[in-house]
């Protein structure tokens, strides 16, 4: 391994081990099992890396209630931050958002109300008024706005979802799931941080009725920062939790809980699980150089390779310095070749165990050399074989 190769993954902090390096003899992680939850559907992953550190039935498709508030609140930051509608706008309350039933901002009809305020009664509050109010201003009705959370849905890949309202009030045809539920948070914490903000206060007042935020969560630890909670009979108790740690987020869901501390326990239970025997870190970013690799029949002598993606792993707890990384590039590379081109493989072992792959690739085009190069190049490849390297 050349010097300039070893200083490169050391700035990275993982020993890089070529072929036929063998392992340290530091002892394999030794993890207790996740704890027995007490939901019908749960999962525990990663923000930043997306793995999944515990889950159980997470693609079952399961009525969220209010949960539904997060694609809801999701559209509305979405329209905000697009610029078509804006926060001081004034929203008409309409005899249909007014009579919902269930939880209210307690908005009311023939008045009308700013797009803040409506998104701090959906967030905080759980509003249902708020919720169709919003929809109704956006898309025009609620069953417009629905069809717009299902194409947002798709964009997404959130595959077992399918929105009929804007409450999460009960419909047969009204369903999600864990997994999405999780994804659709990761997305909306990464794309609308300024109005992420929202989902950690703990209460609003509107209409001189001052509510508490039902996520209990963000009074009993103070590293929760969201995200939702939901009831109805069908659906019971839910709860999509955020916590940060030493800038490490994890999200977790429970559904289908028997009650409201239920759902607390079981996420708060979830939630130390993750963050006292796991760790993440990011290893590598995209468009860095990892290798510098020969090329044959090129216009240049070499030519860099890198990860497409920034390189973020989770993994257990205080083995950051037992990670090894390979990396596997046929012997030669020829051009042309275009930059993002698949060439090789990155992969990150523990203790011989493959925990992360990605494919290398090209950070650069290499077009063709003229004849003369190529012909060059042909004879040193025909010599090498004959000594076979």
């Amino acid at each position: 391994m050349t010097d300039w190769l070893k200083r490169s993954f050391k700035l990275a902090g993982v020993l890089c081990v070529l072929t036929g390096a063998q392992a340290g003899q530091a002892a394999a992680p030794i993890i207790p099992p996740a704890p027995d939850i007490a939901a019908s559907s749960y999962l525990l992953v990663d923000a930043a890396s997306k793995k999944v550190l515990v889950e159980h039935n997470a693609h079952a498709r399961i009525p969220p209630a209010s949960l539904t508030k997060i694609m809801t609140s999701y559209l509305v930051e979405q329209e905000v931050s697009s610029g078509r509608i804006n926060l001081d706008d004034q929203v008409m309350i309409s005899v249909n958002a007014w009579r919902t039933g269930g939880s209210k901002t307690f908005v009311r009809e023939g008045t009308t109300v700013s797009v803040d305020d409506l998104l701090k009664g959906i967030i905080i509050q759980s509003g249902n008024d708020a919720s169709i109010a919003m929809a109704e201003h956006i898309a025009g009705s609620e069953a417009a706005f629905a069809n717009m959370m299902n194409q947002q849905a798709a964009v997404l890949g959130m595959n077992d979802s399918h929105f009929t309202n804007a409450t999460g009030l009960p419909d047969s045809e009204h369903y999600s799931s864990a997994w999405d539920q999780a994804m659709l948070t990761i997305d909306l914490i990464e794309r609308f941080p300024e109005h992420y903000d929202l989902y950690s206060q703990r209460s609003f007042s509107y209409n001189d009725i001052d509510q508490p935020n039902r996520n209990k969560l963000l009074w009993r630890d103070k590293s929760v920062d969201g995200v939702k909670t939901g009831y109805t009979k069908d659906a019971g108790y839910c709860l999509v939790a955020s916590a940060v740690r030493q800038g490490m987020r994890l999200v977790s869901v429970v559904m289908g809980t028997d009650s409201d501390q239920a759902r607390m326990r079981e996420s708060q239970k979830l939630l130390s699980y993750g963050f006292r025997y796991y760790e993440t870190q990011s290893l590598y970013e995209a468009d860095v150089m990892l290798k510098e690799q020969d090329i044959y029949y090129a216009e240049a002598d070499t030519i860099s390779l890198g990860v497409a993606d920034d390189v973020v792993l989770t993994f257990p707890r205080g083995y950051y310095k037992d990670i090894e990384a390979e990396l596997e590039v046929p012997r030669v590379l020829e051009a042309p070749l275009a930059a993002g081109d698949e060439v090789g493989e990155l992969k990150l072992k523990l203790h011989g165990e493959i925990i992360f792959e990605t494919p290398l690739v090209t950070l650069a085009d290499a077009p063709e050399a003229g004849m003369f190069s190529r012909l060059g190049d042909f004879l040193t490849l025909f010599f090498k074989e004959l000594l076979d390297f």
